[in-house]
């Protein structure tokens, strides 16, 4: 999994001294030998880093936080330094999202000014009004910090720096008075406030004060809630919106909340790197990783046991978390603050606070609004004659898989109108709803749009299939105004007891309900049935489309998906979704280990995994849809280097499939069959697909076989294969000159396997 967030300690020392601060009052004490202020030879060797590991993963977006200690003691000129070299270093198609987290003390209009020239924006750790904040953030000789804290703020207030300020960090401390506390930050009219449980483990115990009830930072997050609430919801808070979203089933949008994996990491002063600054509360050396810029690559560090043990999701929590009902919203909480007895195996020391706090949230969910899910961009132009080129090898790299990702979404947008357009409705109102989102809200429609079974039931319309009725328009419509968020209901039609939600999962009504009317309210959303039952995000009866991988969803809840060639799965226990986890984590590192080339393209467009059912002999079993671009079909095979295996050979006949719905590759009325790969006689489609997905099938042995025996006949017989197979499609009379480059394209990848002496 590749990194998208860093960390860059430029200065290890503070200017204040917070009794409550991780870095200098808790378990761990490696700041005490670092280099004060970070050197430029670690600035040159993380920028190189960053890059190339952005390089290597097709990242669009990376950030980095630029840190401390309190990083203003660094100096003007580091961070001059450190954004150039960063900059420099990063690929033409990458973007850096550069912040800076300070204590506002020495923050001045030159700092400011310098922010806006790099491009910098600034967040600043206040507790609330002075009597909270001088509680912990206090100079070494006791003085308020609070003027000096209240005196940035205003500076990033100002209209010439405002685009500057992105928000508060605020530690709860429940001897501070919440609703004061709230109002103080408030006024200070920020972005976003992000409210911190302060770092605690089971050894090391959070502050309960007697006279508090069993639950005090659950009590005092949801005092806050109640006049955020009431005040309309001035502006983000990041604890509320990733409960509102988990509850809703989407990711959530903290590392301490949800079962999003993390992908952070820490670089200190030295070039080391570490893992999240959180895990020094537990103990001393907690976060080390025992790598450094020199001599690792930050692939390297993504492997490391604490950053894996922080990407398992479910399946690497405890048995007490896993066995919880909101556990998909708490996610076990912070990782650091399961630590007990040399283990973090444990729920989380907040664990009852992090329980009614979700509850409680849970019960007010019809007057929260949900922020929109976060989606990329599908607009853009076609192949270049590179892409085609990279295509014709069996290749295909993130930029080139975008490309085909955005004229699929095109093709399924035009499909979509013609359904409406034959359905001799006149006037629809999902459709007119969809038209108004596609307007106010398109991330939302074209995130909706771009799931794989969309298209799939647009096809079996267009085709006259009898079983296509239109009920799915209305379900895209109230998934779309779930995302969107503005209000919006749409009647949607409940189909055997279900009502469907694309992207989101399914809520099982049962009963005689015929219809819902779905509307996609301040919190996720709420379904009210023709027979009166309200019900929504937070019902138990909700089954959410869960993940298995940062962007990818296990899809088994969809009635569209059975366009598959076997059977699909129903529902899956949590338990078998953990291990779809913990599979596709293994075969995903086994990808990017081995066959790199063709694992940056997958993770780009593989979207969606639909479980299918085993077959009773105990064969694996895969498949890919024509008309389910994003979207591959698998029983979960018991071994994950036979996952990945299936994911790359699948993925194949997907990005074929796309090129084949823009260019002609061949004759499509030539009737003979081919006999290849030892399967049946087919056509030349069929023969056009065998070759394209065995190239891939080819490679992934020939990786294995330099260091595996058991690969190594493996990787003769597909080669042999391949090569026969790749003659024969070249030289049948029956492709375009564009299918001929294709077959040039699968000889060149073919050849050097040929050469090889692996085997």
């Amino acid at each position: 999994m590749p990194i998208t967030q860093f960390v860059l300690k430029v200065h290890s020392r503070c200017d204040l001294a917070c009794d409550h601060c991780y870095v200098y009052e808790h378990a761990d004490t490696g700041w005490r030998s670092r280099p004060r202020v970070v050197g430029e030879a670690v600035l040159a060797r993380v920028a190189e880093r960053i890059g190339e590991h952005a390089a290597a993963h097709g990242l669009t977006v990376v950030g980095v936080v630029l840190h401390g200690g309190e990083p203003l003691l660094a100096g003007a000129e580091v961070f001059r330094r450190a954004v150039g070299l960063l900059r420099a270093a990063m690929p033409e198609v990458c973007e850096l999202d550069l912040r800076v987290h300070t204590n506002g003390v020495r923050l001045d209009e030159a700092y400011c000014e310098l922010f806006d020239e790099l491009g910098i924006r600034v967040g600043l750790s206040l507790d609330g009004d002075r009597a909270a904040n001088d509680r912990h953030r206090r100079f070494a000789d006791g003085r308020s910090s609070h003027p000096q804290v209240l005196r940035a703020v205003g500076l990033l207030r100002e209209p010439r720096f405002r685009h500057l300020y992105s928000g508060l960090l605020c530690t709860v401390d429940v001897a501070n008075d919440p609703v004061a506390a709230y109002r103080a930050l408030a006024e200070l009219d920020p972005p976003a406030v992000d409210f911190l449980l302060p770092h605690a483990t089971w050894d090391r115990p959070p502050e309960r004060p007697d006279g508090l009830g069993p639950t005090p930072y659950a009590d005092w997050l949801l005092t806050v809630h109640e006049r955020w609430e009431a005040d309309g919801r001035p502006f983000a808070v990041r604890t509320f919106d990733s409960v509102h979203r988990t509850l809703s089933g989407l990711p959530g949008l903290s590392e301490a909340l949800g079962l999003e994996p993390v992908d952070l990491v820490v670089l200190e002063t030295d070039g080391s790197y570490e893992q999240a600054d959180s895990l020094k509360t537990a103990y001393d050396g907690a976060p080390a990783t025992g790598m450094d810029v020199f001599r690792h690559a930050v692939d390297e560090v993504a492997g490391h046991p604490g950053m894996a043990a922080r990407q398992s999701g479910l399946e690497g929590l405890s048995a007490e978390c896993r066995a919880c009902p909101v556990v998909r919203s708490c996610g076990g909480g912070l990782y650091a603050h399961r630590y007990r007895d040399g283990s973090f195996d444990h729920p989380s020391v907040y664990c009852a606070d992090l329980r009614a706090l979700i509850d409680g949230l849970a019960a007010r969910a019809g007057t929260v609004r949900r922020p929109a899910a976060p989606t990329v961009d599908l607009a853009g132009p076609g192949l270049t004659d590179e892409q085609i080129d990279e295509l014709s090898l069996g290749l295909g790299g993130p930029e080139t898989v975008s490309a085909l990702a955005r004229s699929q979404l095109a093709l399924t947008r035009t499909m979509l109108a013609a359904v409406h357009g034959s359905s001799g409705v006149a006037r629809s109102a999902a459709w007119e709803l969809l038209a108004d989102l596609d307007s106010s809200e398109p991330a939302a429609v074209d995130t909706v749009f771009a799931h794989p079974y969309v298209r799939a039931w647009a096809a079996r319309r267009l085709s006259g299939d009898p079983s296509a009725g239109l009920g799915p328009l209305a379900e895209l419509a109230a998934a779309a105004a779930v995302r969107a968020g503005r209000g919006d209901s749409v009647a949607v039609p409940v189909r055997d007891g279900v009502l469907h939600l694309p992207t989101l999962g399914r809520l099982v009504v049962g009963g005689g309900a015929r219809e819902a009317l779905v509307t996609g309210g301040r919190a996720g959303w709420t379904a009210r049935t023709d027979g009166g039952a309200v019900a929504g995000s937070g019902d138990p009866r909700w089954q959410p489309l869960r993940m298995v991988r940062r962007g990818i969803a296990l899809e088994d809840v969809d009635p569209q998906r059975g366009v598959h060639r076997w059977p699909v799965a129903d529902r899956l226990s949590d338990a078998e979704h953990g291990r779809w986890v913990t599979d596709l984590r293994e075969a995903a590192e086994l990808l990017d280990r081995d066959l790199p080339e063709y694992a940056a393209g997958l993770w780009v467009g593989l979207t969606t995994v639909t479980p299918l059912r085993r077959r009773a002999d105990g064969h694996d079993v895969s498949s890919a849809a024509r008309q389910a671009f994003g979207a591959v079909a698998i029983a979960r095979p018991r071994r994950a280097d036979t996952l990945g295996l299936l994911l790359v050979h699948e993925f194949q006949h997907v990005k074929l499939g796309a090129v084949l719905d823009r260019e002609e590759l061949y004759d499509r009325g030539d009737t003979r069959l081919f006999e290849a790969f030892g399967l049946t006689p087919r056509p030349i489609g069929s023969l056009f697909q065998a070759v394209y997905a065995h190239l891939a099938v080819t490679a992934f042995w020939g990786a294995r076989a330099r260091d595996t025996e058991e690969a190594r006949p493996k990787f003769r017989h597909w080669r042999t294969l391949t090569d026969e197979a790749v003659d024969l499609l070249a030289n049948n009379g029956a492709l375009t000159p564009l299918g001929k480059r294709f077959a040039d394209g699968a000889r060149a990848s073919v050849d050097p396997w040929l050469r090889s002496m692996v085997g």
